[in-house]
């Protein structure tokens, strides 16, 4: 059972943590009086300022032309001025209108009196009793002040610096300048219960790789006694929903030790060093409460192989990050009673130094489940589900093949909400079938479509269902519908008896036969093809190139690997030119014979081609049982269909 990941309290905690003591309060913890103390702070700044500046500056004197002084002079306003050459300072007895804005008023004023002004100023100051003074009305700054004001910008910003350096240091990186709570124990599930092996179903080989870990946890003494050291690292491998991060919170929750989790994306930031501090701090309070298990997700993030060609010298920050994990795992601090667990998809790229003993010790694969650990799993997620008499979870795992324990997870939930919609107090074996189908076909689409084009996609499904039935060793056909589904006009669903762990070049043509089949029937009744082909030919080229490139398949080509096992790699990559030309020109003989095998299938056996499209015109959809009755073919069990 997949049990729900804890959310995070504080958005800006880096991991999360179940089963670690409480952490002491932390004095520095940056809360919202401390943000408003520091924009209060900015703004007593600000005013302070604004007050100097005040102080030392004009005092609010503006400029007036010349004319309007002498206007306030013959009007008896002007109380004192002070002249300095033609310039003129000075000061009214009360505030007057501006000459440019009447709303606005003035009292200290300057002026420029004109060279060629001939006007009597001394006799009207004289006659006003106007106080001419030798000291400006206006003060001029000193220059203490001058360079106070013209540093005070650069004070503030060496001081805001500062105050951004101190905040990281102590914080140990960015989000949000403040520093980052120490994890608090966050329980998984309600009651305070967490999770177990009881929980994990399907994967038995691995738990028992994991067992050895767990013991090591709960018993470290008896393993010191015999030199026995504790594994440094597990790094679990394996595809998509598997289960490893459920496994890696089984294993602190059966040792019973506090655990710890994030995500290998959460280290990496724009500011080179970030990183690696976080790496440090997860690992600090790791060894605090130790022994303890920290779990790395998707470590092949900053875990990919170095010198890429892609870092700048060498210290960009994922090589930083992943520098600071080596080193914590097994370097000169050590990381004693810490055991480091990670999952990954792609192994494959993981940096060398990572893998190497004292570091990873143990790579344990996980893999999907067989049918007896799809039922175990289907019978952990149905365990809070009730289910119908008519429910079959064996015959659900066996219809089942190839599906993670997260897939298995989805298709319970599906039944359980179809129950829901038809308002059903249990979920029955109808609701797991159309589950299944939705899951594995994709939902139904209400698209009409006309009678010409059905016919024709009938016998499109019908040819791919037919040749699934002739061809020995192919899988059974289950079931056969033309109702639009997905991105499909209509879909034909065949599955293993039983789980395949190898596969013959028969079984593979007999694939490429199958996929081949709606393509061969358009042509065989109406002489042309369609677009309807284009998922089919997908299948059919990266088979054949399989057979050709990878599985030694081909007498041409021989037996090695040409191409990459990589689907989403650079192919072309891998061999030769003249090489990779082999692999296409025996891909195509390939496909070439399997194309002229389905169209002799069918010219063959037309009738019973016929007879299923026109079951499916009439019903749109056949089970396994009717399909097989309608098309006159035979079931067979093929001993050979188990590997």
């Amino acid at each position: 059972m997949t049990s729900p990941v804890p959310p995070r309290e504080d958005p800006d905690k880096l991991w999360r943590s179940e089963g670690a003591p409480p952490p002491p309060p932390t004095p520095n913890k940056p809360s919202r009086r401390s943000w408003f103390s520091m924009l209060l702070t900015a703004l007593i700044v600000f005013l302070l300022v604004d007050a100097l500046l005040n102080l030392f500056g004009n005092g609010g004197s503006i400029s007036v032309p010349y004319t309007e002084f002498t206007k306030q002079l013959n009007a008896g306003q002007v109380s004192e001025i002070y002249a300095k050459g033609d310039s003129i300072q000075g000061k009214l007895k009360s505030a007057q209108p501006q000459p440019d804005d009447s709303k606005k008023t003035y009292q200290q004023f300057s002026t420029q009196r004109p060279t060629f002004a001939n006007d009597q100023l001394w006799s009207e100051l004289t006659a006003q009793n106007v106080k001419v003074d030798a000291e400006p009305v206006v003060k001029e700054r000193s220059f203490l002040a001058n360079l106070l004001l013209s540093l005070a910008p650069m004070l503030l910003l060496v001081l805001l610096w500062v105050f951004i350096a101190r905040r990281m240091s102590a914080g140990g990186g960015m989000g949000g300048l403040a520093r980052k709570a120490p994890p608090k124990p966050v329980e998984t599930l309600p009651g305070g219960i967490r999770t177990t092996f009881a929980d994990v179903a399907g994967i038995d080989e691995v738990k028992g790789e994991l067992t050895e870990v767990v013991d090591f946890l709960r018993r470290p003494d008896e393993y010191r006694k015999l030199g026995a050291k504790m594994p440094r690292g597990v790094l679990l491998a394996g595809p998509p929903g598997t289960g490893k991060t459920l496994l890696a919170r089984a294993v602190a929750g059966e040792a019973g030790v506090p655990f710890f989790s994030a995500s290998a994306s959460e280290f990496i930031e724009m500011i080179v060093g970030v990183g690696a501090s976080r790496v440090r701090e997860l690992f600090a309070e790791a060894r605090k409460v130790a022994p303890a298990i920290i779990f790395i997700d998707e470590i092949d993030t900053i875990g990919r192989a170095r010198g890429g060609g892609n870092s700048v010298g060498g210290h960009d920050e994922r090589e930083q990050t992943l520098n600071q994990i080596l080193t914590e795992m097994d370097g000169f601090s050590g990381s004693e009673g810490v055991v480091v667990l990670a999952a990954t998809n792609r192994s494959d790229v993981l940096d060398p130094a990572l893998l190497r003993p004292g570091r990873f010790d143990r790579t344990v694969m996980v893999s999907p489940p067989d049918r007896t650990g799809r039922e175990a799993i289907l019978k952990i997620h149905t365990r809070d589900k009730p289910l119908a008499d008519d429910v079959d979870l064996e015959q659900v795992a066996k219809t089942t093949p190839g599906m993670t324990g997260a897939e298995l997870a989805n298709l319970a939930n599906e039944a359980a909400l179809l129950a829901v919609k038809r308002k059903d107090d249990q979920v029955s074996a109808r609701d797991f079938s159309e589950a299944l189908e939705k899951v594995q076909l994709g939902a139904v689409r209400t698209l009409v479509m006309p009678d010409a084009d059905r016919l024709r996609t009938a016998y499109h499904e019908s040819g791919h269902a037919l040749l699934g039935m002739l061809q020995p060793g192919a899988d059974p056909v289950r079931k056969i519908t033309i109702v639009p589904r997905g991105r499909a006009l209509g879909v034909t669903l065949s599955t293993p008896d039983a789980d395949r762990y190898s596969y013959t070049e028969e079984y593979l043509r007999g694939r490429i036969i199958g996929a081949l089949g709606g393509m061969a029937a358009e042509q065989v009744v109406y002489g042309v093809i369609t677009t309807g082909a284009e998922s089919d030919l997908e299948q059919v080229t990266n088979l054949a190139r399989g057979m050709a490139g990878r599985w030694g398949m081909s007498d041409r080509v021989g037996r090695l690997t040409a191409i990459p096992n990589d689907t989403q790699g650079a192919y072309g990559l891998a061999a030769a030119p003249s090489t990779l030309d082999a692999v296409d020109q025996e891909a195509r003989r390939i496909v070439s014979e399997c194309y002229e095998e389905a169209c002799r299938k069918l010219v063959e056996h037309r009738e019973k081609l016929d007879a299923l499209a026109e079951a499916l015109m009439e019903h749109e959809t056949l089970d396994e049982e009717d399909a097989y009755r309608i098309a006159g073919v035979h079931r067979r069990v093929d001993a050979e269909q188990i590997g």
